[in-house]
């Protein structure tokens, strides 16, 4: 089983850059690639908020389940 971060193809379909994320969303840039590479071990409600709120987009649209079976 695996959660997949899917915030590269939302960045990608909304045209926004990592650099404007962040400033939209108040995070450090390591912080925003480490989500972005699927690199996370965890994720806070309110930084997912604020992703989605910038994206205008769900919080599905950014996080997926995988079933490795």
């Amino acid at each position: 089983m695996a959660i997949v971060v899917n915030l590269d193809v939302m960045m990608a379909k909304r045209k926004m850059s990592l650099n404007e994320l962040q400033s939209k969303v108040g995070i450090t840039l390591a912080n925003l690639s480490i989500l972005k590479t699927g690199k996370a071990k965890a994720i806070r409600f309110e930084t997912l908020e604020a992703i989605c709120k910038a994206l205008e987009c769900q919080s599905g649209d950014i996080l997926a389940y995988v079933n490795d079976d």
